[in-house]
């Protein structure tokens, strides 16, 4: 990699995310840094998708067909030239400084071979309450896992020779190709979270969309997390991963007091007050930062995704005991280094 200033593609998959893109693409348009190399990886989008990358002067390519992320990034990895990839999802905005901060890390120490950015603790477009929730317990999260090998694929840079030297993101793996990649990667150089390198999120905007991506993610990472116990977001997150299993403990020991009497109370009580407490620095920060109303609101948000999060590992875990091909899920991994064939638009 050229030590002093190399071309960086900026990767940014979408499918359908037109009224995000634009500022998206206008964030990359606006970096501190150069030379850079604009790339959507369209897959297969319905809405004026395309039309708004290329007003924003960004090469286009496009999967033959839906793929999902993986398929996307894996294309636009494809078609780049640059030295450093950067992939950064439709539906976040850089901060100005955030390509020329990646650089810099990578750049700095020859073990890193990826680093890994963090949200803002504002949302992109502040339009509900849930999208409020998502950004604040995602900003303290990737805060607490700063200077750690945590791992997400919406925003991260890599050497173009490391992601081609670990192979593409499976593309079979739609909802957890992140977890994937990131072992994959740990096998080969260091990865770096680094808040240095930050963008705004545009999150889901209702309870619903939050809930049954944290389920799945969560029910289909288990066979991972059950193999690699020290992956970033398994049972490793200690505290985290508690303040869940107590949360969905909670709603069963319900049943307790009713069926043996009112002196099996402080059962659900104690695992309500442990799942709080194992989240207490969360619930401090939101209180601080919003306020005791909002501190409320969220408190209430978050336990429910909590309870989200037990069930999903607990199906997980049940899946893994009685079927083969769950405990097989990782086996199959997209090993090859094949190049996604597509379309170009000039």
């Amino acid at each position: 990699m050229d030590q002093r200033r190399p071309l960086v593609a900026i990767i940014v998959p979408n499918f359908n995310y037109g009224h995000a893109l634009a500022p998206c693409l206008k964030a990359a348009r606006e970096q501190t840094y150069e030379p850079i190399e604009l790339i959507v990886a369209d897959d297969c989008s319905t809405d004026d998708s395309v039309e708004v990358a290329q007003r924003y002067g960004a090469r286009v390519v496009s999967t033959a067909a839906n793929g999902g992320a993986a398929t996307a990034r894996n294309l636009g990895a494809a078609h780049a030239s640059g030295e450093v990839l950067m992939f950064v999802d439709s539906d976040v905005a850089l901060r100005p400084d955030a390509v020329a901060n990646a650089v810099a890390i990578l750049l700095s120490d020859p073990e890193i071979g990826t680093v890994c950015g963090t949200y803002d603790s504002v949302p992109l477009t502040r339009t509900t309450m849930i999208k409020e929730y998502r950004c604040l317990h995602q900003y303290y999260w990737m805060n607490e896992a700063e200077g750690t090998s945590s791992f997400h694929s919406a925003l991260f840079a890599i050497e173009a020779d490391l992601f081609a030297e670990v192979g593409p993101f499976d593309p079979q793996l739609r909802h957890t190709e992140d977890g994937d990649f990131a072992y994959r990667l740990s096998q080969h150089r260091r990865i770096l979270c680094s808040t240095a390198v930050q963008g705004r999120h545009d999150h889901d905007d209702t309870l619903r969309l939050v809930l049954r991506k944290v389920f799945h993610r969560t029910r289909l990472h288990i066979p991972l997390y059950l193999r690699r116990r020290a992956l970033s977001g398994g049972a490793a997150t200690g505290p985290r991963a508690g303040a869940s299993v107590a949360a969905f403990l909670a709603l069963p020991a319900l049943a307790l007091p009713v069926a043996l009497g009112p002196l099996w109370w402080p059962m659900p009580l104690a695992l309500l007050c442990l799942s709080v407490v194992l989240d207490l620095g969360l619930y401090r920060f939101v209180r601080r930062t919003r306020g005791t109303a909002f501190g409320l609101y969220f408190t209430g948000v978050h336990f429910i995704a909590n309870v989200t999060v037990g069930a999903a590992a607990a199906i997980g875990v049940i899946q893994w005991l009685s079927s083969g091909s769950f405990r097989r899920l990782y086996d199959a991994t997209y090993r090859g280094k094949t190049r996604q064939e597509g379309n170009v638009h000039a």
